[in-house]
């Protein structure tokens, strides 16, 4: 996934079905300086980590 699009994706009232590492993940937000995203996975949602955008994919 690239930069922009998990930025529209962070910043949409619907939830897109993205996966990190094979798992749901939800995005909080992206940082542009550093082409990440603050994630947590939909099982998990009280651990939040920092991941590559180019590592999320949207189904």
């Amino acid at each position: 996934m690239n930069r922009q699009r998990a930025a529209e994706i962070a910043e949409s009232p619907d939830m897109k079905h993205v996966t990190y590492n094979g798992k749901p993940v939800y995005i909080q937000r992206v940082d542009d300086q550093n082409d990440t995203a603050r994630v947590f996975r939909l099982d998990d949602p009280g651990y939040e980590f920092d991941v590559q955008v180019t590592n999320l994919i949207e189904k």
